[in-house]
Parts: structure tokens; C-alpha cells; sequence
């Protein structure tokens, strides 16, 4: 099968369990045999996505899924076959997994799994399942001093920041970055800088996040430590199609709603958001007019979840937003 004919469909399958993730390896005889991947398979025609993803996990594994919803959707083209993955997160299920096929089982951390030798059409699944359903971004008109107060309720476990402070010098916001890395990492939360791939270098930050007019200024990926993230914000298929191009691990699409930072921007809507979504090679945030109660909404048109740069941040009087 060319990668220019119709891709196959697939229904994937994140089993999470006690923070472990399940993996199944392939067969060595199958497309990117004997390499570990996450359980799924064909979904046949006329059948829904959610009734393969049922199917499947039954015939492979002996389980049920009972709580799932949609993680990703994306197009992967091998040189010598294309697919199109539909995968899900199962956090709930019936039965004990045992690999029905013959085929070895092994659960791993979520760490773990860029480890791990899997189909090349799955990386973007590693990321989708290490980030958070939320992104911070602290809003611009916040002083070095207003920032760093918030951030013990702000930085939490397993959370995401991106630290865009477009008005400080660069010798000032290196040595902003440096702190709130610090305390960001001593509360498991990640930071995504703005600056320079060195700066994530020497810093120990998680990456680098670029502005659409960086991102379409790149004829290559950045030289990054190994591991660390490139975001970039993008707003068309122009911008999302040179996001792919460059290694992008993951963008913020925006702006999907009116927003007061942006009055006079046309938003996307979620109709053309999910358009977009679709034809992303990485996990995609909305972002713009956006909170807590999208998160759903932006999982069900097929992004990793919601970036806000006010919605997720203190609110007057020392609160902090959180989901009702």
C-alpha cells in the first residue's frame, strides 16, 4: 500500500493502570515487526472507532474498556503504507490483559516509554500521554516579582508552563528563568523557554517554545539536549504544516475563541480547530478564550486539551481557577 492511497484506520489503545502504561509487542513477521507498541488494530468498514477500540482489546487482550476518551488523532505515512491513527486513554476496564494472540505484554511508566522501541507512527502518542490536559502561560503584564509568588499554586505535579515574558531583557529573563525552573522542578512541574535551545540546555528546562514567526523563520529543528520539547504557537496550515516539517513536538492552535488579548483576531472555532487538529503530525493545545470546562470539548476535537494564559493562573484576591 503507496503512502499516497487512502490510509488505513486504526484504533489505538492507552491502557493506563496504577500510572503504568500497557504495551504489546509485534510480531516479527508484521509491519515494524518485533518492535513494542500500544494494543489496537483495523477498524473495519462501517464500524465505529470506539466499537474496533472494543473489539480489538477483547480479541487481543481479554478486556473491556468501561472509561476511555479520545488522546489523538493523526496521519503517520510509512515509505511503504500510510495510517491514520485514532487512539484512545482507557483508564478503566474489565479483566486481567493477557496477550490472546501469543504476543508478550509489559507495562511501563509513562517516563519510561520514549525508551521504549516502538512503530515510528507512535512517537507522537509518547508525547500525547507524558503532557498535561492543561498549559500555563503566565500573562504578560505580571512583574518577575508577581510571577514567582504565584507559582506554588500554579506549579503542580505532572504540570506544564511556558515562560513568556516578551518585555524582559534577555540577561533578565535568563536569570528569571533560572529561578522558576528551580521551582518548578522542586514541584514536578516542567518549563518550556522562550529563549534559545542553549538557555534549555543550561538551565535544565523541559524545551523550547517558539512564536509562529520563529517557527516559519526554521529550515531545521533546533539542536535540543535529548528529550527536551519544541512547542510552537500556530494559527493556520501554513504555520501547523512548517511545525511538522521542523520536528515539532507539540503546538498551540489559536485562537479558537474570541479573546480580549487579541480583540480583532478572527477565532478558528472549533469546527476549523478540529480540521486542523486532525491534520497535525503532533498533539495540539487550544488556545484562546478558553478554560478549565473546554478541556472535554478540546479532547473531543481532537486536542491534548486547553493552553490559557489567564484561565489557569491566580485570580484576584489570591485564588486560583479550578475545574467545576
Amino acid at each position: 500500500m503507496a503512502a499516497a492511497d487512502t490510509p488505513l484506520h486504526v484504533a489505538v489503545a492507552v491502557i493506563e493502570d496504577g500510572g503504568r502504561i500497557l504495551l504489546a509487542r509485534r510480531p516479527p513477521q508484521a509491519h515494524q515487526g518485533d518492535r513494542w507498541e500500544f494494543p489496537g488494530g483495523k477498524v473495519e468498514p462501517g464500524e465505529t472507532v470506539v466499537a474496533a477500540l472494543a473489539r480489538e482489546l477483547e480479541e487481543e487482550l481479554g478486556i473491556t474498556p468501561r472509561r476511555y476518551r479520545p488522546l489523538l488523532r493523526l496521519r503517520h505515512d510509512y515509505p511503504e503504507r500510510a495510517v491514520r491513527l485514532d487512539v484512545w486513554k482507557v483508564t478503566a476496564f474489565d479483566g486481567v490483559p493477557e496477550g490472546r494472540e501469543g504476543q508478550p505484554l509489559r507495562w511501563v511508566t509513562a517516563d519510561a516509554l520514549p525508551h521504549q522501541h516502538l512503530p515510528d507512527a507512535n512517537r507522537p502518542i509518547v508525547t500525547a500521554v507524558r503532557l498535561p490536559d492543561h498549559l500555563i502561560i503566565p500573562p504578560p503584564e505580571l512583574s518577575p516579582g508577581q510571577l514567582r509568588a504565584a507559582l506554588p499554586r500554579v506549579a503542580t505535579p505532572g504540570g506544564l508552563l511556558i515562560l513568556r515574558c516578551p518585555h524582559l531583557p534577555p540577561d533578565d529573563y535568563h536569570g528569571l528563568a533560572r529561578r522558576v525552573v528551580a521551582a518548578c522542578a522542586a514541584r514536578g512541574c516542567r518549563v518550556l523557554l522562550t529563549s534559545e535551545a542553549a538557555a534549555v540546555r543550561a538551565l535544565g528546562a523541559a524545551g523550547l517554545h517558539l512564536s509562529s514567526r520563529r517557527l516559519m523563520a526554521l529550515r531545521a529543528r533546533p539542536h535540543l539536549p535529548p528529550g527536551a520539547w519544541l512547542s510552537a504557537a500556530c494559527h493556520d496550515v501554513v504555520e501547523l504544516d512548517q511545525a511538522g516539517r521542523c520536528g515539532v513536538d507539540l503546538a498551540l492552535l489559536s485562537p479558537v475563541q474570541p479573546t480580549t488579548s487579541h480583540p480583532g483576531a478572527p477565532a478558528l472555532g472549533w469546527r476549523r480547530f478540529a480540521e486542523l487538529a486532525e491534520r497535525a503530525t503532533m498533539p495540539v493545545y487550544a488556545l484562546g478564550g478558553l478554560g478549565w470546562r473546554d478541556i472535554p470539548l478540546a479532547w473531543q476535537r481532537g486536542g491534548q486539551g486547553v493552553a490559557g494564559i489567564r484561565a489557569f493562573w491566580p485570580v484576584p484576591g489570591g485564588a486560583v481557577h479550578s475545574p467545576q
